[in-house]
């Protein structure tokens, strides 16, 4: 029977300490909370041996994202889904990935809306979560 892993911060304005912060930050030297638009390319190109990920990522607006732009997120390559739990201007984004790390996984996935600013210019991560098998 495999044992299921979960990695899981929850994000505040507090600072994180030295350990966390290096259990966050992928190998391009990005905290997964702010993404990671090379981790976000490296998704696209992985082998298929890496291990497969399950990605949450909460994070909060200052302007709601249009009702048409969170159905058309799941239209990429990736299989994003961008939901909106019933707290207005708080998201959700998550995917199944795979990736060496959980804070690459996660970074590739926030990344997304780093690549994608049109979706929505301006987050704050308040919590990320990565679970693999």
């Amino acid at each position: 029977m495999r044992r299921r892993v979960t990695e899981a911060a929850v994000l505040s304005a507090h600072a994180q300490s030295p350990a966390d912060v290096a259990q966050w930050t992928c190998r391009h030297g990005q905290h997964a909370r702010h993404g990671c638009v090379a981790c976000y390319h490296a998704s696209a190109d992985v082998d298929p041996a890496e291990p497969l990920w399950e990605v949450a990522a909460w994070f909060t607006t200052e302007r709601p994202i249009p009702i048409r732009a969170l159905q058309d997120v799941h239209r990429h390559d990736r299989g994003l889904t961008l939901t909106q739990p019933s707290t207005p201007l708080v998201y959700l984004l998550s995917a199944r990935v795979r990736a060496a790390l959980g804070s690459e996984a996660v970074a590739g996935v926030v990344g997304f809306l780093v690549q994608n600013r049109h979706i929505v210019d301006e987050f704050t991560v308040t919590e990320i979560r990565a679970t693999h098998s």
